[in-house]
């Protein structure tokens, strides 16, 4: 039932203002971009709303995840949080994703994709999880990378190496977005990263609402 209850949830929080014309029922829509989120493909997607008479494209069910545009909650105020980066393909180039995640709630509180990794761009990121959560008193939970070291350091941030422990929660979140890009050949075949970081904010969003 507390499944049920959070996919409910889920679907009731999915706007759908870029619609102009009601070609397909709303409700078929949110729960398609609910099931592809979750996990499902986009060929399976279209297989469902099959079942109920309706024939999309995937790329039109992939359109409506991306002008749904959903992001996760801001406004957060951990005791921990869990950073770190790891690398990604993309088609045929490799890019960095920066993530924080609540390790008390598995909650992904921000992410980020990068050409690259430097100390620069770690500072940025946690200047964009300054303004969407309040992290000031929150202890940063930190692996080897000395670039997002250096920029809680910067930012005057209490942190702590930690290789295990509460860091498991960003390491579940790396390997469920890297068993999912494994499919961007699918889901962002010559995709620009840009596409590729809207979807990881749409899975961001679905992910605290299904932990």
């Amino acid at each position: 039932m507390a499944e049920n209850a959070s996919l409910n949830g889920c679907i009731d929080q999915i706007e759908l203002d870029f619609v102009e014309r009601e070609a397909t029922p709303q409700l078929l829509m949110k729960l398609s971009i609910q099931l592809h989120l979750a996990g499902l493909s986009l060929s399976n997607t279209v297989s469902i709303l099959e079942i109920f008479g309706v024939e999309r494209a995937r790329s039109t069910v992939h359109n409506w995840v991306h002008k749904a545009d959903l992001q996760p909650d801001s406004g957060r105020s951990p005791d921990h949080v869990a950073v770190d980066e790891t690398v990604i393909q993309l088609n045929d180039e490799q890019y960095w994703l920066y993530a924080a995640v609540d390790p008390e709630t598995n909650e992904l509180l921000h992410t980020k994709l990068e050409t690259t990794t430097t100390k620069v761009l770690a500072h940025s990121f946690l200047a964009e999880l300054s303004e969407k959560h309040d992290v000031e008193d929150a202890v940063f939970l930190v692996n080897g990378s000395h670039s997002l070291q250096d920029a809680c350091h910067r930012h005057g941030y209490d942190f702590r190496y930690e290789k295990h422990g509460n860091r498991n929660a960003v390491e579940r979140v790396f390997r469920e977005i890297k068993r999912r890009t494994l499919c961007f050949s699918n889901c962002f075949s010559n995709a620009e990263a840009e596409t590729a970081d809207d979807w990881l904010g749409s899975f961001s969003f679905a992910w605290n609402q299904l932990i």
